[in-house]
């Protein structure tokens, strides 16, 4: 099942990301514009546009050097670079969103693996001062009947 969203596909379901609500209505106008504009569909769109304008331009309405043409033309070329700037600028904040969120589960998972290593060396220490070997521990751990103790 491929499911999108303006953002990309299923970038509203990732914890790190801010979505809906959460936006503001230009963080959700640059997803919806970026969505839009950043598509074959609309690049394919303004060329066909462009082919119908100069095919129907003979009927007089717009003759060779095609003078309106241009000027919609040029038109959308300056509101162009804003568009992409602006979708750019929140393409960003995701980026930055994910790092902050990576940052946190990496800060998060070095504890835990500090946490794990100090424990694992304890026990070590544990097992050496009791005279316990390895396997005497490895088959205490696959044995069944042993409650394991929950955290």
């Amino acid at each position: 099942m491929s499911t999108t969203h303006p953002v990309g596909p299923l970038w509203h379901r990732h914890p790190g990301v801010r979505s809906g609500a959460q936006l503001s209505f230009g963080e959700r106008a640059a997803d919806h514009m970026k969505a839009v504009f950043a598509t074959w569909t609309a690049l394919i769109g303004i060329l066909l546009l462009m082919l119908f304008w100069m095919v129907t331009s003979g009927l007089g309405s717009d003759p060779e050097p095609y003078i309106l043409l241009n000027l919609v033309l040029s038109c959308i070329a300056a509101l162009q670079c804003f568009i992409l700037l602006i979708a750019a600028k929140r393409a960003d904040q995701i980026s930055s969103e994910l790092a902050v969120h990576d940052n946190t589960l990496l800060e998060e998972n070095t504890t835990l693996t500090r946490d794990s290593a100090f424990r694992t060396i304890l026990l070590h220490r544990l097992c050496q001062k009791f005279d316990v070997k390895d396997d005497d521990v490895l088959a205490a751990l696959a044995d069944p009947s042993i409650p394991c103790p929950t955290v």
